[in-house]
């Protein structure tokens, strides 16, 4: 197979399944594994792929936002093991932002009990903290269908009435240089808000989303905590640690 047709062999696998190792890609395309690697290498560079531990995604366009459908099915085992070290953090009264998202969504059920307030801009989190007893604000703004949040100016103006000691936020990205990053410039206000509002700022955010940068900016790297996972790669882990703190979950 020559190399041009051995590339394209390549995305088409990532284009049907998003992922895949480099095992699965010497057998798609009957190259050695060094040649896979090199492969991987150039596509990369011409920021078709994003290496991952042992394999390749395709790259996401910097606009690109996953549907909560889509997003809900994806690292379960790691959001609610995030989730879990999040509430770990939250103290008795302390006043709250959750964002929207599917991972600190998870953290609704280790509330049960905790004598907190919950301010949050997600549609779907609502239902779930009102049947646990918790006393809950909804921020204003315009509702997003793709992410069930509410953004945009009215979301922040209606934020600056509290103070939060703590804000658990998602993200998309999360890169040393580039820092917080997310696809919506509605939503990246809202998360800056929560930060300037907050005496504590973590960010929850899978393996996934480490080394990513999208379209729109919301804080450098030391602005928050990182809650990740162990799977994400150990040298880029590191770079972050030089930032801020980060914990790491074992999944």
């Amino acid at each position: 197979m020559l190399n041009i047709e051995r590339k394209e062999a390549i995305l088409s696998v990532l284009e049907k399944q998003e992922i895949a190792t480099v095992q699965e890609l010497v057998n798609a395309t009957g190259a050695s594994e060094s040649t896979i690697r090199r492969d991987l290498t150039d596509l990369e560079s011409q920021n078709y792929i994003k290496r991952l531990h042992g394999g390749a995604s395709l790259s996401k366009r910097k606009t690109e936002e996953p549907s909560m459908s889509e997003k809900k099915s994806v690292n379960q085992a790691e959001k609610k093991s995030m989730a879990a070290a999040a509430s770990a953090l939250i103290e008795q009264k302390d006043c709250l932002f959750i964002d929207a998202g599917t991972t600190t969504i998870e953290m609704i059920p280790f509330l049960a009990g905790k004598q907190v307030i919950v301010v949050t801009n997600g549609i779907q989190h609502v239902p779930l903290l009102l049947e646990r007893g918790i006393e809950t604000y909804v921020t204003g703004g315009k509702a997003k269908p793709n992410t069930a949040a509410l953004a945009g100016g009215k979301a922040v103006e209606s934020m600056k009435e509290f103070r939060f000691d703590a804000c658990f936020l998602g993200m998309n990205g999360i890169d040393a240089k580039q820092g917080f990053t997310t696809p919506d410039p509605d939503e990246a206000a809202v998360k800056k808000t929560a930060i300037t509002l907050s005496s504590r700022s973590y960010v929850l955010a899978d393996h996934s989303k480490i080394g990513e940068v999208s379209f729109s900016s919301v804080a450098p790297i030391e602005k928050a905590y990182i809650i990740t996972s162990s799977k994400a790669e150990a040298d880029q882990l590191r770079t972050l640690q030089q930032e801020t703190e980060v914990k790491v979950v074992n999944v």
